[in-house]
């Protein structure tokens, strides 16, 4: 899916003057890949070329270029496919480390599973969304208002899909619904910046949505909050958005 720029903000900063970034992301690469089946019946979806390239490379460059350095990435299926490709990033100027599922466990169970590898605030990146946005500005605001979980929210005034978040003129987020889009006016573009004490409340080894049963949670008590942009976000996870995206890179 194509959907769009930052408000005002450029998304990618001059060569050369990034700064570092201290924050640690960890990206959900355990995704089976069903809807791109048949190539992903042989490589793990963030493997597929995009350009030239697996796509978690051009996922990882753009997290360099903001000037994160740890990444771990939660892998499952065909996940030694990643770790021997990318190894322990040193090739890239990262450092890589990651967390295997013994089975699915959804993106909630995912991060809980790898709770013993993430710091007390972390940058939670979906494996199959490019989002070229400023993650340095986005994790200012994170440390200003201290919320439990910032969602990036992409404004979906001239919608091109269902909205998915209701968010307030000043920042909160008071609903996320997948399947009723009534009153909606924001779409989860696939980055959240959350605390560790938010994994206390999904049990060990279960199978969890963060989506689904995390984030009511935390709206219900006030502990999410949006980072709002209108910068293009790209799925890969289909066809059609692995198109849009090549020609976004190409």
């Amino acid at each position: 899916m194509e959907v769009k720029a930052d408000t005002g903000r450029d998304s990618r900063m001059a060569e050369g003057a990034r700064p570092k970034l201290d924050l640690q992301a960890a990206i959900l690469a355990g995704g089976l890949g069903t809807r791109m089946r048949p190539l992903t019946e042989t490589i793990p979806k963030v493997m597929i070329e995009v350009c030239g390239k697996p796509f978690l490379h051009h996922q990882l460059e753009l997290v360099r270029e903001s000037g994160i350095s740890r990444v771990l990435l939660l892998v499952a299926h065909l996940g030694e496919k990643i770790e021997q490709h990318f190894g322990d990033g040193e090739s890239l100027g990262l450092e890589l480390s990651y967390s295997y599922e013994p089975a699915p466990l959804g993106t909630g169970g995912a991060l809980q599973h790898a709770a013993g590898k993430l710091e007390d605030e972390f940058l939670v990146l979906n494996g199959d969304t490019f989002l070229p946005i400023d993650y340095a500005a986005m994790a200012r605001d994170f440390r200003e208002h201290r919320p439990s979980a910032l969602v990036v929210a992409y404004d979906n005034r001239t919608p091109r899909t269902a909205s998915n978040l209701a968010v307030t003129a000043d920042g909160r987020v008071t609903a996320y619904r997948k399947r009723d889009p009534r009153d909606l006016t924001h779409i989860d573009a696939g980055a959240i910046i959350l605390r560790h004490e938010v994994l206390d409340d999904i049990p060990p080894g279960r199978v969890c949505s963060l989506e689904e049963e995390v984030f009511p949670r935390l709206i219900e008590q006030g502990r999410m909050r949006a980072w709002v942009t209108c910068e293009p976000f790209y799925d890969m996870g289909t066809p059609a958005g692995l198109e849009a995206l090549a020609r976004r890179l190409g």
